[in-house]
């Protein structure tokens, strides 16, 4: 039995989005399983009310060389499958007919995908960002009372996506 060197997923999301994310997400997964596989290969869910693109569904349409499997800034116990590079596909029927769990692992030689034969484009590079720039609405720092205030775990979550890390590589200090 060939070595399950890629993970498959059944999404909504169109390449467009997961292009400029970097990555496919939010997925409940084994980490180490899918960060020991070389690719992901995307497959419609055609049936999702918020499809985004119109590829029949259960086909593939795209597959990518995972750079990372990283967690999710938004969806605790969820993880990111980021790409290093990435090429359209167009083959149906690969997502397995029966298969309940949205993800699921595959040899691409059995998916009938032969990464040689493929256009491999680079993830375009995001642009550095500096801090962002956070406005506050009195004197002395503080949010009137009554508006919105933003939590140390929203704050760190935004930051996180900012800048590509996990929201616990994000320290705050507040001086007072």
């Amino acid at each position: 039995m060939k070595e399950k060197n890629t993970v498959v997923v059944l999404t909504k999301k169109g390449v467009n989005r997961m292009v400029n994310e970097g990555c496919t997400a939010s997925w409940h997964l084994i980490r180490n399983r899918a960060r020991a596989c070389a690719f992901v290969v995307c497959t419609r869910n055609g049936k999702h009310p918020e499809v985004e693109d119109r590829e029949p569904h259960r086909s593939a349409f795209l597959i990518a060389k995972i750079k990372d499997v990283v967690p999710s800034p938004t969806a605790e116990g969820r993880w990111l499958i980021q790409f290093s590079e990435y090429a359209p596909l167009s083959i149906p029927d690969v997502w397995k007919k029966g298969n309940r769990n949205p993800v699921a692992y595959a040899d691409l030689e059995e998916l009938g995908i032969d990464p040689s034969t493929l256009e491999w484009e680079t993830m375009p590079q995001k642009a550095e960002s500096s801090a962002p720039i956070v406005k506050v609405s009195s004197a002395n720092g503080r949010p009137h009372k009554g508006s919105s205030a933003l939590t140390i775990p929203e704050a760190k979550k935004a930051l996180a996506l900012t800048f590509g890390v996990q929201p616990e590589a994000i320290e705050i200090t507040i001086r007072g």
